[in-house]
């Protein structure tokens, strides 16, 4: 219930901040993703930050799993509602020109990563469950999971292409890289500190 507030706070102020868009599927579009790149962020950091808290960090815990969840569902609606954007009714033409053509250009790359970035969020999110993981086994579970970072690579490019390609303000670009900065940042130090204590 938290996250479902939390979400929905986060939609409606990314909804305000692009108050000047007049139609609703692309308030609906911009509103969903911010939230999707946040749960995403929050999910990738939770581990690590329970290693730099020297907290207990199972394989899989209920709030890791729960913030990825919500991540998958917000992201996919993303999706669903983004390629009706640009161009209404033919969604294949974010992917190949009017020329069928693959499009080479931002625009087909922050398509092409999208896309690929959401089949995966569907993948994990079938998964995230304690039938898989015990089907599955926690090694291989642990090692399919993984891919959450193929995902958020791909949405980090999905989100930088976009930035160009909607002349967006400088502000919503520090929010990407700011992004990225914190995953990576966070990740390495909870595996230095993971090392050193392997080697202690």
């Amino acid at each position: 219930m938290t996250i479902a507030l939390i979400v929905l706070a986060c939609t409606v102020l990314f909804w305000k901040l692009f108050a000047d868009r007049c139609d609703l599927i692309s308030h609906i579009s911009i509103a969903t993703a911010y939230p999707a790149l946040f749960l995403l962020v929050a999910a990738l950091i939770l581990g690590p930050w329970n290693v730099l808290h020297r907290k207990t960090n199972p394989m899989s815990f209920d709030l890791r799993r729960d913030v990825g969840i919500w991540a998958g569902i917000v992201a996919t609606l993303h999706t669903v509602v983004g390629l009706n954007v640009h161009l209404r009714g033919r969604p294949w033409l974010y992917f190949i020109d009017e020329h069928k053509r693959v499009r080479h250009d931002a625009f087909g790359l922050g398509n092409d990563t999208g896309l690929i970035a959401a089949v995966l969020l569907l993948f994990l999110l079938a998964i995230s469950n304690d039938v898989s993981l015990r089907r599955l086994g926690p090694r291989k579970w642990k090692s399919l999971q993984r891919y959450t970072y193929v995902a958020i690579a791909l949405i980090l490019v999905h989100g930088i292409a976009y930035q160009y390609v909607e002349k967006r303000q400088l502000a919503y670009e520090i929010v990407i890289w700011s992004s990225m900065a914190l995953i990576v940042g966070l990740q390495l130090a909870g595996w230095s500190m993971r090392t050193d204590g392997r080697h202690r």
